[in-house]
């Protein structure tokens, strides 16, 4: 890659609101937290272009939408980002979530999720996921919030090239965390652990790790870290993968 696709590409991935190789979404950064019922939702976008020798395109956004009744909540979250110089596309990946939350009492609450999503960084062609389990809340206070889920799904992905089509059923267990100390600044902290039931070996660990500091009524700005370690990665993709984000968001 040319030295200046270098220098724009590096800062593409550093504005973005969500890294171009995350494989796990991280729901809990979505779900919006409110004791008012009905619809509500943010989006974020980013867009460059750049021309010297020759022109660079890069766009990223995410938009997602809750519903919440006395017993459920509905979320959808999709995000679409890419960069393009000349006639190649360097960086292309989306994904859509859909999720269902059933309150069963107090402390338990029954999921429901679809995933699809595709990733040329990490080689995804396509991925589609559907999964359910139940997701238990350990803490809950006005500045902690502490959950933990042990869900199973059935996952399907296709990979670039030739290799054929993985079919598996894998264990997606999470462990959560919100620290809200005042109502400008959030920290929320998810590790996802996603092991192959026929061979725990194969297996992937994530977290991610954001903050989100309030500048007005409906805008905020955010950093986020996200790790991704895949025991067996697509051919000619690394273990492990990190990525430290910034940008900013709308709520309405």
């Amino acid at each position: 890659m040319h030295y200046f696709f270098k220098i724009v590409l590096s800062s593409f991935l550093w504005t973005c609101s969500f890294s171009a190789n995350t494989q796990i979404v991280n729901i809990e950064r979505a779900r919006m937290q409110s004791d008012t019922l009905g619809w509500l939702g943010s989006a974020g976008a980013d867009i460059a272009l750049n021309k010297n020798t020759q022109s660079v395109f890069a766009s990223n956004a995410d938009v997602h939408v809750q519903y919440k009744s006395p017993k459920s909540l509905y979320l959808v979250l999709a995000n679409y980002g890419f960069l393009k110089g000349e006639s190649n596309k360097f960086i292309d990946y989306a994904f859509v979530h859909i999720r269902y939350n059933y309150k069963m009492n107090k402390t338990l609450r029954w999921e429901i999720f679809t995933q699809l999503q595709n990733n040329v960084i990490t080689k995804i062609k396509s991925r589609y996921l559907l999964g359910t389990g139940p997701r238990f809340k350990i803490i809950a206070n006005k500045k902690w919030r502490m959950y933990v889920a042990a869900l199973m799904m059935w996952e399907q992905e296709k990979e670039i090239g030739s290799v054929p089509l993985h079919r598996d059923i894998r264990n997606s267990s999470y462990v959560s965390f919100t620290f809200t100390p005042n109502p400008i600044v959030e920290v929320i902290s998810t590790s996802f652990y996603q092991p192959l039931v026929k061979n725990f070996r194969d297996f992937r660990f994530m977290n991610q790790t954001s903050l989100k500091l309030k500048t007005g009524k409906h805008f905020s700005i955010h950093l986020h870290f996200n790790y991704l370690m895949d025991a067996f990665p697509a051919a000619g993709i690394p273990t492990v993968n990190y990525t430290l984000t910034s940008g900013f968001g709308y709520e309405f």
